[in-house]
């Protein structure tokens, strides 16, 4: 099968056909780099969400993924990553390979085709160039004969006519035979045309179009191999990532597999656990005794002797107690003051004793112990350690660095011209104060974690210790409060002064409460944000949320509000927009 012999008339047929492959050539093309944009843009969002969910460097969701299923979850992102970056290879392979090869060959097909079809269209001109030399001949043929047939019918009429002279007749005989002559010629010239031309025709049909209608089926049928194989190309690129896919796919399953509940349940005991021990029995109190009795063995003093002398050291009421949630509704008749104590002693998130006021109040206001004594024992342990073991990696990093210095110094000594060795004296002794000065931070942090870990263990033996110092008659409320010196605020009270002054507080404590009129309130405020109370003093708060203002910013950033009557607490005043009334006692005037 040839085109030269079965399309040997259809030269602008396969003109047009041979544009048409060129076109679908370059719609393939198209539909190849559209493929690899959509690649690339995958992967970018691939690459974007990955980013979006990985945890923040230095914050506390980076300390999350300690636990496995965080673990195994940051694999997966990191897996989606590799996903995305095989995207990218598919749309630089298929860029590479398909569409740049493509195009480059298209330019050639091009030129190509353009070639071919111009030696098409020059042998058909040079025939129709040839046919129009044999119509000319033809018709100066026709021409010439027929003028030498009207020659020799005027020479013969002459020759009939007597009236013509001889001359005349002579005349015409000539002129008849030089028509003659012409024509014969003319003739001649014909044949010679015709016969080059039918030369020229066969040549051209049987030669000239063949070879170049060959020529543009060869190009043709290259242009469908060459689209085949971009095709087998197209494919091979996307499957040469699939293991790579693969493995990302089983490192997820394999993320996924490596998850331990039982180990994410042991990390949040060590996250959380407080070194607390549950609170002991309440004894129980016989009230068919006499009403006027000293201290029973689990409450302390009623009398209110010394309560005139005592008043937390001349502070107002509204400013000594601040975190305190208040009963709002009318009074009752007062419980035993055992039971109100224990309340006040057990609950949480209630203070119990000055210090942890103090601390409660440098928590609120974002100070943290360098001891760590805000925090509960367990946890308190685990930070001194951290502490002592970054303390210990300074200290070889700085022995290290002296060392170093003390071997260059060697050194100078030994060979003058590499430098001059007193000039390190000076970085010498920066080192030496520093490790010097590391070393004694990391023995007062070790002090502090010694202390903490021999309290763990024996806390209440300590604790009923300490409590010998009183009377029998007060052994049981004494040894519970020394029981809570670690309150869940992290608070310690060892001092003995602070227990006696708790014991004597306590008998006043509840007439002091008891009397107290709440705060009036001096505005209101709109939560602009959501605030998670957490420490002790704070209150939570809905954004959108009205609340009584019952004490402004003094300073310190936090501000008093008041929520139902019942339930108060304090809020960083950029959490919310405070809407004071001017009227109000104590309030500020706002321009």
């Amino acid at each position: 099968m040839s085109w030269g012999t079965e399309l040997w008339d259809q030269f602008d047929n396969l003109e047009k056909h041979t544009q048409w492959g060129i076109d679908i050539l370059e719609k393939y093309i198209k539909f190849v780099k559209e493929r690899t944009d959509i690649e690339l843009s995958y992967a970018k969002q691939l690459r974007n969400l990955s980013k979006k969910y990985q945890p923040k460097k230095n914050s506390k969701e980076e300390e999350e993924y300690k636990y496995t299923a965080c673990k195994a979850f940051l694999s997966t992102l990191n897996e989606m990553n590799d996903y995305a970056g095989q995207h990218e290879v598919i749309s630089e392979n298929m860029t590479s390979q398909i569409t740049v090869d493509l195009m480059r060959y298209v330019q050639e097909l091009k030129q190509e085709r353009k070639s071919n079809f111009h030696d098409g269209r020059k042998a058909q001109q040079h025939i129709e160039t040839c046919w129009k030399q044999l119509e000319s001949s033809k018709r100066r043929f026709e021409r010439d004969c027929k003028e030498a047939d009207r020659a020799q019918q005027y020479f013969e009429k002459m020759d009939a006519d007597i009236n013509v002279t001889k001359a005349d007749v002579e005349k015409a005989r000539q002129q008849a035979q030089l028509r003659h002559q012409m024509a014969e010629d003319s003739k001649a010239d014909y044949s010679s045309i015709l016969q080059r031309f039918n030369q020229e025709q066969w040549e051209y049909y049987h030669t000239h179009i063949p070879n170049i209608f060959q020529k543009i089926q060869e190009m043709e049928e290259r242009r469908i191999v060459r689209i085949g194989e971009s095709m087998k190309t197209y494919a091979e690129v996307d499957r040469q990532v699939i293991p790579i896919i693969g493995k990302c796919l089983d490192g997820i399953v394999k993320a996924a597999e490596s998850i331990d509940q039982k180990n994410d349940s042991q990390l949040v005991v060590e996250a959380y656990k407080s070194g607390f021990e549950p609170p002991g029995d309440i004894e129980f109190e016989d009230y068919t005794q006499p009403m006027k009795r000293t201290v029973s063995e689990n409450s302390l003093s009623s009398s209110k002797e010394g309560k005139s002398e005592l008043r937390f050291g001349g502070k107002s009421r509204g400013k000594l107690w601040p975190f305190i949630k208040k009963n709002k509704s009318p009074k009752q008749q007062k419980e035993p003051l055992s039971h109100r104590f224990n309340e006040f002693m057990t609950s949480k998130p209630k203070i119990h004793c000055f210090r942890s006021l103090k601390r409660g109040l440098s928590l609120k206001l974002g100070a943290t112990p360098e001891d760590f004594s805000n925090l509960p024992p367990e946890q308190r342990r685990k930070k001194l350690q951290q502490k002592v073991d970054d303390l210990n990696k300074e200290i070889q990093k700085e022995t290290d660095q002296r060392d170093a210095i003390t071997k260059m110094k060697d050194v100078y000594l030994k060979n003058p011209q590499m430098g001059d060795p007193t000039s390190l004296d000076h970085k010498l002794a920066e080192v030496t104060q520093n490790i010097e000065r590391l070393r004694l931070e990391t023995q007062k942090f070790e002090a502090w974690l010694a202390e903490v870990e021999g309290r763990l263990p024996a806390r209440s033996e300590q604790a009923r210790r300490q409590s010998g110092m009183y009377d029998g008659q007060t052994h049981q409320t004494v040894t519970n409060c020394a029981q809570d010196r670690e309150s869940p605020d992290g608070s310690y009270t060892e001092e003995q002064s602070q227990e006696s002054e708790l014991k004597v507080l306590a008998t006043d404590f509840d007439d002091e409460f008891d009397d107290e009129e709440p705060l009036p309130a001096i505005g209101t405020c709109k939560a602009l944000y959501t605030f998670e109370g957490q420490n002790e003093g704070t209150i939570s708060v809905v954004e959108g949320e009205m609340l009584s203002v019952i004490e402004e910013d003094k300073g310190d950033g936090w501000t008093r509000i008041r929520r139902n009557e019942d339930e108060e607490g304090y809020v960083p005043t950029s959490y919310v927009e405070v809407y004071l009334d001017k009227n109000a006692k104590g309030a500020k005037t706002y321009i």
